[in-house]
């Protein structure tokens, strides 16, 4: 193993840390007021997106014609300095592991950064692989999962991915990577090690090491 490759949100920080509602109401916000999509079609066709596409954003540039990076810049305009706060024991467990880090994301490296730095995480990870990295197709798909080992120039087989979602974990496992899935317990055979928060990572790996 070379790399550990970690999602961002709601996988370096717990899902109740409300960063993701905030971008959520943004996204419902933008829907209305730029795209003008009626109120009570907006939940339905967030659905159908997310379903087809794997975001939102997706089939709103599809079927709206809508630029990505105003729509990236609206949604994640979060006071992120409001809503996390340093986390040391994360730093320490990061900083411990025996592999290079990277971030692995569907968000942007401007968003990425903020929360790292409220994280007190700036400089743990050597780059950010963002919703640009294969022309912004997201995670599940695995276009963007190819681009990440072209731009590090290794094997699958060469990574750990950590996410808080399964079906991410699957396309990676998919493709020879170990999968290590974060907030949640699961019995899906593409999960080689579920644990409750990121902290417990290094832990689990050298577990994994050591077999």
């Amino acid at each position: 193993m070379e790399f550990i490759l970690f999602d961002l949100d709601n996988t370096l920080y717990s899902a109740g840390q409300d960063v993701c509602d905030q971008v959520s109401a943004r996204i419902k916000r933008y829907m209305i007021e730029v795209v003008g999509i009626p109120l009570d079609d907006v939940d339905d066709l967030r659905h159908s997106y997310w379903k087809r596409y794997g975001l939102t954003m997706q089939g709103l540039m599809r079927h709206h014609g809508v630029d990505p990076e105003d729509y990236l810049s609206y949604v994640h305009d979060v006071d992120i300095a409001d809503i996390l706060r340093p986390d040391p024991d994360l730093s320490r467990a990061l900083q411990s592991l025996p592999l290079r880090r990277a971030i692995f994301t569907n968000s942007t490296t401007d968003h990425s950064e903020r929360v790292l730095n409220a994280l007190g995480l700036g400089g743990a990870f050597e780059e950010i692989f963002d919703i640009r990295v294969a022309n912004y197709l997201p995670k599940p798909f695995p276009e963007p999962y190819h681009a990440v080992l072209d731009r590090l120039g290794i094997a699958a087989s060469g990574c750990i991915m950590v996410d808080d979602a399964p079906d991410n974990l699957k396309t990676a496992k998919d493709l020879g990577m170990g999968t290590i899935l974060v907030g949640q317990q699961t019995s899906s055979p593409w999960i080689d090690v579920a644990v409750q928060e990121a902290a417990e990572v290094p832990h689990v790996l050298n577990l994994w090491i050591q077999e």
